[in-house]
């Protein structure tokens, strides 16, 4: 068990000193702890023998306060070294897991990884903090005090400090199976707990289709059920464990017992003094809490295992690569904007792009077009790099993305997606994310420009409404111009549009066409197009299907060929 402690230990990291500092105190607090008891059984002996006087009374009484005192401080600075930087850990644990998640690759995020992170915060991480970090001195202030009993037991008679040895170590024997049967249910028990975490969060998330389908009945038994699996390990659990647990009582009781017989029979037959038959009883109830204590508390280091495990993995999730060193040279010394050089790209082991080639010059507009799954949002995120490509290379300004640090190449980037996400936060902050030093007037110009200040100025505190989480006070068409109103503040030159009015009201369209143009002018686009009739003026439309390119050109052209791209526009003109 004490490989846990090393690994709690070693995730300290910068504050590793103060947690072995913390050892210290606790090794002087295990001996003040019984310190009293033995100033006790030589103030009694002192009577016994009658030799107890005003001074030494007072001398004892001294002393007894001084223990009780210094134990106090000794702990006070256990808990200064050690729970105080168990919250420093892991307030930096977290920093560092939101720093490595925004390094991870959009797809981490769509593989049911979204219950495992929110466990990791909301569980993992915040019953280590609270539960464990703050008893690892404890744990040797109870070896230090069980280690001092049987030195104590050794000085009264040989033959007590043998027994009291023998039932450390069938405490030890016992404890250390309890812990094992922990180790094996503690996985389980915060797989359960992951597993009904995600479960909980797709509930809440599709509660309106849910409602609207009237499924009500279907999710909540799957919810339902998964409440009953992680009641059911829980159940599991403890049955495997009370035994144990009740066998280490059993081995407390029989310990204390038998020292109490053993004193009485060596008391008896005049082996031991009437002093130290009272010494015996005054340390009888005593003499192996420490060691009971510690494996209870071991018993929840088993859950810190398990729960290690969990933030590792997340940890261990791979990062895209951010090595590039380079900035994006000046859009004039480039020939082509963007180029797709044979991309190819797969989630997993299923292909999704084959041999994707095409190019963009600066403040050209190029659409994606074609059925469903054919691989056109992936296209476009790529570019992002969101993902990174199995195979061939995507270049912005003649330098493969790859090799451009991610800064660089963001700063060249903005997206407009369907699916708009605002944050709980005010009007004003979600807009100059697009550009946090930009001045209020350029908020305020850029809102404009987005057809969305004169909304924006209705609500109960203009530009410093507070909106709920994800734009939740807003409706779609005021999320999306409020995101487009940040892109055109950050003012990118190359813009990805996944076309923002498919699935909107017509009021809400005309206004978003116009604060698309606003944003677009000058810009080299990259368009997902939805309604066709919004892209017969692009340079070049390519009909994405399957993964691969399967007709290049612009309108005229590909109506020309009454391939896939005409045969679309017929249904949608029908």
């Amino acid at each position: 068990m004490l490989s846990i402690l090393h690994r709690i230990i070693n995730k300290t990291g910068k504050y590793k000193t103060r947690i072995r500092a913390s050892y210290i105190t606790a090794f002087f607090k295990g001996i003040m702890m019984k310190v009293p008891l033995i100033l006790c059984f030589l103030c009694i002996s002192y009577f016994m023998k009658g030799q107890m006087d005003k001074t030494k009374c007072v001398y004892f009484g001294i002393a007894v306060l001084a223990s009780v005192i210094l134990e106090a401080v000794f702990e006070h600075i256990s808990n200064v070294l050690q729970s105080a930087t168990g919250y420093m850990v892991f307030a930096d644990m977290r920093l560092k897991l939101g720093d490595h998640l925004r390094k991870l690759p959009m797809g981490y995020f769509t593989e049911g990884n979204i219950g495992k992170i929110s466990s990791v915060l909301a569980t993992d991480m915040v019953f280590i903090e609270e539960n464990c970090m703050g008893v690892l001195s404890e744990l040797v202030t109870f070896l230090i005090s069980q280690g001092l009993m049987v030195v104590m037991m050794f000085v009264m008679d040989y033959r007590m400090g043998i027994l009291s040895l023998m039932v450390v170590i069938a405490f030890i024997i016992v404890g250390n199976l309890m812990l094992r049967t922990n180790m094996e249910h503690s996985h389980l028990k915060q797989e359960a707990a992951e597993s009904l975490t995600e479960e909980v969060l797709d509930f809440a998330e599709g509660m309106g289709i849910i409602k609207s389908y009237n499924l009500l009945g279907d999710r909540s038994k799957k919810l339902t059920d998964e409440f009953a699996k992680s009641c059911k390990e829980s159940i599991a659990y403890e049955m495997d464990y009370t035994p144990w647990s009740r066998a280490l009582y059993l081995t407390f009781g029989i310990g204390t017992a038998a020292a109490l017989a053993m004193s009485a029979l060596l008391y008896t037959t005049g082996t031991i003094s009437a002093e130290y038959m009272v010494g015996m009883a005054l340390f009888l109830f005593d003499l192996f809490v420490a060691i009971k204590s510690y494996y209870g508390q071991m018993a929840r280091l088993t859950v810190t295992s398990a729960s290690l495990d969990r933030i590792e993995e997340v940890f261990d999730a791979e990062e895209l690569n951010d090595e590039g060193k380079k900035d994006l040279v000046s859009a004039e010394s480039s020939a082509n904007e963007i180029e797709y050089d044979n991309v190819g790209f797969a989630y997993a082991e299923k292909d999704v792009l084959s041999n994707v080639s095409f190019e963009i010059k600066q403040g050209e507009m190029t659409a994606l077009v074609g059925p469903s799954g054919g691989g056109k949002s992936t296209i476009a995120s790529l570019l992002a790099r969101f993902w990174d490509v199995k195979s061939g290379r995507i270049l912005v300004r003649g330098e493969d993305i790859r090799n451009v640090s991610l800064g660089s190449l963001m700063d060249q980037i903005s997206m407009v997606f369907q699916r708009v996400y605002l944050f709980q936060d005010t009007v004003y902050n979600n807009i100059a994310i697009g550009r946090p030093d930009a001045t209020r007037e350029e908020v305020e110009a850029a809102a404009k420009k987005a057809r969305c200040y004169d909304f924006i100025m209705q609500l109960p505190e203009g530009f410093d409404t507070v909106i709920g989480e994800g734009g939740a006070s807003l409706s779609g068409g005021e999320q999306q111009r409020i995101s487009i109103a940040r892109c055109i503040l950050k003012d990118s030159p190359i813009v990805i549009l996944d076309e923002a009015t498919a699935s909107v009201d017509a009021d809400n369209e005309r206004a978003i066409q116009e604060a698309i143009s606003e944003l677009c002018k000058d810009k080299t686009l990259l368009v997902i197009a939805h309604r066709l009739r919004t892209i017969r003026d692009a340079d070049q439309i390519l009909v994405i299907s399957d993964g691969q390119i399967k007709e290049h050109g612009n309108h005229a052209e590909l109506m020309a060929q009454n391939g896939t791209y005409a045969h679309m526009v017929a249904l949608q003109e029908a």
